[in-house]
């Protein structure tokens, strides 16, 4: 299944510079074309779902010893890192110009910027030769500096309404600080990381479901708490990717683990008998959506692996998830069944009624992820059939 997707991937996502009006490709770098695009796939190598992808093929490479799906990650991040200073020059000049890079060099959003720094750092720290530290630093520098947060520091947003927190930007921010805490040995990164986590945590997380809301503004005080299913899978996500990490000494790493075992909870007690997890979590009649299914998926099997969750209680669930996942791969390597890009709302029918595509780009990343963390998990912990019911042995 890992390999159909990377088939897939590895051709509708190439890697080469070409010119827009004649689809040429570029091969000389001295002089700038202000023609020049990245060569048009059916994904974007720049977006922050492809910042999944990219630490999602590391992982099928770390638990499957297959070399090729890292290669991908790789390749395709010192392409993009080569192309910085090509296009630094005339961006600067126009800034509002269209270029590909125009994301990465001048980052507007924390969508632009963490998913793809967590996975450049992971990549650097594998692999020395990738020289992707110019691009790990503008990043970080907007992170941690340009990006608004609220008077408590807290990282928000102006949008849709002002001074409103978004749960997908934890995942958007935290694993790159922590990884730049791992990169550097700076433990500011890490102070960092765990503030974001634990000062969204008492605005969004509703205890007794043990589930997130997807937005909170300050001005509201009364939110109507739509626990949509992939916000949810980014801040399960970031607690992993925090606590894969966060030393063993941070005063931190207490709550943070706590707050990923009371999500855990939460989300067990939510999942269909199909293994799939619906659109809005606590709303049986939205649809069944893949993406989130799969990070939960990989999330769950990973803190399994790591001995943060209990084996026998959570394995089951992990691989009846995989299992449904496993039947939204077509036989061309697409993943089915995801939802689109989506905003904030205010209503249920925001969320019951957002489409699902074969080329919403954030099935892909959790997919990978999912399927190599089932491999580590069938490594470690094997399981048997008793009476029908699936077993953990140990």
């Amino acid at each position: 299944m890992l390999d159909r997707v990377y088939n897939y991937l590895n051709t509708a996502t190439p890697a080469e510079l070409v010119d827009k009006k004649t689809n040429a490709p570029i091969t000389d770098r001295r002089k700038f074309s202000p023609d020049a695009i990245i060569r048009p796939g059916d994904f974007r190598l720049t977006s922050y779902e492809w910042g999944v992808t990219y630490a999602g093929m590391l992982r099928a490479s770390e638990t499957t010893g297959d070399p090729k799906y890292a290669a991908y990650t790789v390749s395709r991040l010192k392409f993009l890192s080569e192309l910085g200073p090509y296009f630094s020059a005339y961006q600067k000049a126009n800034p509002e110009a269209a270029t590909p890079m125009r994301s990465m060099l001048y980052p507007k959003a924390l969508d632009d910027a963490g998913s793809l720094c967590a996975a450049m750092i992971k990549t650097q720290r594998a692999n020395a030769s990738a020289d992707l530290r110019p691009m790990i630093n503008n990043f970080m520098d907007f992170i941690m500096t340009k990006e608004f947060r609220l008077a408590d520091g807290t990282l928000a947003r102006n949008r849709p309404q002002p001074n409103t927190l978004w749960l997908d930007d934890l995942y958007m921010s935290v694993p790159a600080l922590a990884q730049m805490g791992k990169l550097t040995g700076e433990r500011r990164y890490y102070d960092e990381a765990v503030k974001q986590v634990t000062q969204f945590a008492p605005r969004m997380f509703n205890k007794s479901k043990g589930l997130y809301m997807h937005g909170w503004v300050q001005e509201m005080t009364v939110h109507p708490e739509f626990h949509w299913a992939r916000a949810n899978g980014w801040a399960l996500l970031t607690k992993v990717e925090l606590l894969d990490v966060l030393p063993a000494d941070h005063p931190g790493r207490p709550a943070v683990l706590e707050l990923l075992r009371a999500h855990a909870r939460g989300l067990a007690a939510q999942q269909a008998g199909s293994g799939f997890w619906h659109q809005l979590l606590d709303r049986p009649d939205s649809y069944l959506e893949t993406s989130a299914t799969a990070i939960y998926a990989y999330a769950i099997a990973h803190a399994i692996n790591q001995g943060w969750l209990d084996a026998k209680a959570y394995g089951p669930m992990a691989l009846l998830a995989w299992n449904a996942v496993s039947t939204k791969v077509n036989a061309q390597g697409q993943v089915e069944g995801t939802c689109v890009g989506t905003g904030m709302g205010f209503d249920p029918a925001f969320y019951y009624y957002r489409p699902v595509n074969l080329y919403a780009a954030h099935g892909y990343g959790p997919v990978l992820l999912a399927g190599a963390e089932t491999i580590q998990l069938l490594k470690q912990h094997p399981y048997g059939i008793n009476d029908s019911s699936v077993q953990t042995l140990k």
